[in-house]
């Protein structure tokens, strides 16, 4: 299945149903009176975040999306059909955007989640309604109100708990392979990877977290070189970033910084997650490459660099266990402060 994480569509809730004009006509009965009945609402146009989905790539192929008008009212106080609403289903993680690609209407990021983006309009008054004490046979009847119509953007940011960043090449693809079930396309050029993917990574039988991969960036992604920063959105809601540095491609420091770069240029706060910066590819170093390239990595960045080849699996396990540690950390806090909500609510 093509991944698709952008989609713009058409949503249209229906129009409610016309009120009528009508009056009781029964043998024996002189003065019957009004008994126009009230239009049904129209359909809504509903959004759900489900499981089963990973792409917008229905959404290629349908792009309008209306709900029925409601009824119209009867005579004998009939009121009319209230029509039902359409459902749009959408993968988890899937955020709602006006026309112009910067308003957020929603953020679909937890199964089961709904969102009434667009109501239906509520049915006209009949005649019946109309009728009092000094007006005993009105003969007006309302309109259904009209729907409401709009353009949005659809736009797919994969739930992950940790992302892969680098530049291309960097072993990324390998690691993700290695680490999981997920068999993504290696190769030895650059841009083999050219949508997200996601690997489930089991440390134990209760410990496990979902790792994302994204197309490498390189010098200038940010203003649209390469692939461009664009997928960058799928690691937006990781809790820690895993950079991965070709060891064996030479100037180590100036792959990190160009990484870096990218990420503070983009913003959506991933310059301040936490990073866990490792230096791949050890088998194909010589040991005093190895030393003096971890060196000049930890004094630039300030940080801790840990060593790994994803082909050999050297150091696999360390990595995994420290990206799991800040992942179980980051879980346990959103736990606390979804409690915390809660007794504020009550």
């Amino acid at each position: 299945m093509k991944f698709l994480d952008q989609a713009k569509i058409y949503v249209r809730s229906g129009d409610g149903g016309d009120g009528v004009t009508a009056f009781r006509r029964e043998k024996y009965i002189e003065f019957g009176g009004p008994d126009g009945g009230n239009g049904g609402r129209g359909g809504d146009i509903i959004f759900e975040a489900v499981s089963n989905l990973n792409t917008l790539i229905d959404f290629r192929y349908t792009q309008h999306f209306r709900a029925k008008k409601g009824g119209n009212g009867a005579g004998s106080d009939r009121t009319g059909a209230a029509s039902s609403a359409v459902l749009i289903q959408v993968p988890v993680g899937t955020q709602i955007m006006d026309d112009d690609r910067e308003t957020l209407l929603a953020d679909l990021d937890k199964v089961g989640k709904r969102i009434v983006l667009c109501r239906g309009g509520d049915g006209g008054h009949g005649n019946a309604s109309f009728k009092s004490s000094t007006n005993r046979a009105p003969r007006r009847a309302d309109k259904g109100w009209p729907g409401e119509e709009r353009w949005v953007w659809l736009r797919l940011k994969l739930i992950a708990d940790a992302g892969l960043v680098g530049l291309p090449n960097a072993g990324k693809s390998t690691f993700l392979s290695v680490v999981s079930a997920a068999r993504p396309k290696i190769a030895d050029y650059p841009f083999t990877t050219l949508h997200p993917q996601l690997g489930v990574v089991r440390l134990s039988m209760t410990e496990e977290f979902v790792l994302a991969d994204i197309p490498g960036l390189i010098e200038g992604a940010h203003e649209g070189h390469g692939l461009g920063d664009r997928f960058l959105g799928h690691v937006e809601r990781c809790a820690v970033l895993l950079h991965l540095v070709d060891g064996a491609a030479g100037d180590v420091v100036d792959a990190w910084r160009t990484i870096r770069t990218e990420l503070d240029e983009y913003g959506g706060g991933l310059k301040d997650k936490p990073e866990i910066i490792v230096l791949n590819k050890s088998d194909a170093m010589t040991p005093q490459q190895l030393s003096g390239r971890k060196r000049a990595l930890e004094k630039a960045s300030g940080s801790k660099v840990m060593v790994m080849s994803g082909v050999a699996r050297h150091g696999v396990d360390e990595v995994l266990r420290a990206l799991y540690i800040i992942v179980a950390e980051a879980r346990a806090d959103r736990v606390a402060r979804a409690e915390e909500g809660e007794e504020e609510a009550s």
